[in-house]
């Protein structure tokens, strides 16, 4: 498991500050890095835009992409990271959006979690299906897998 105080450290040593923009997570990954006493120095803020018109009004994705890729894929999870990016005092940001459960169809199955770092190198995206295995599983797999993103990002 990655350390959320390890992460909080990287940032440091970089001077940068972290945001997060989630969605099937609902502030998780922010309340993670939070838990480590004095993150405050590390961590900037956390958008939770559970909803399609959260992530158009605080973090400024365009209805054309929800429309087109829908709000479960890369192109929202980039966004959403940028539009973190930019509203905040952060030097890198992670995004998340994607199926917790229970549900989903074929082509958005229970599990798909749709990921997004940006920082001053761009944004980069990745897609992860962790399977049906549960929301709650689903949730903390996630918030594992954007704890690593951050750290190889900070790294």
């Amino acid at each position: 498991m990655t350390d959320p105080a390890e992460v909080l450290d990287l940032a440091r040593r970089r001077g940068l500050m972290i945001a997060t923009a989630e969605s099937c997570t609902g502030g998780l990954i922010a309340g993670r890095l939070t838990d480590v006493p004095g993150s405050s120095d590390a961590v900037d803020r956390g958008f939770i835009t559970y909803s399609n018109a959260a992530k158009v009004e605080m973090l400024g994705i365009r209805p054309q992409t929800l429309e087109t890729h829908g709000a479960v894929s890369e192109e929202i999870a980039a966004e959403m990271a940028l539009g973190a990016l930019a509203r905040s005092q952060a030097g890198v940001a992670v995004s998340v959006t994607g199926i917790a459960g229970p549900g989903g169809s074929e082509r958005k199955p229970e599990g798909r979690v749709c990921f997004g770092i940006a920082d001053g190198r761009g944004v980069r995206t990745e897609t992860v299906d962790f399977g049906p295995r549960g929301r709650a599983a689903v949730r903390a797999a996630t918030v594992e897998h954007a704890l690593a993103l951050l750290k190889a990002a900070l790294a």
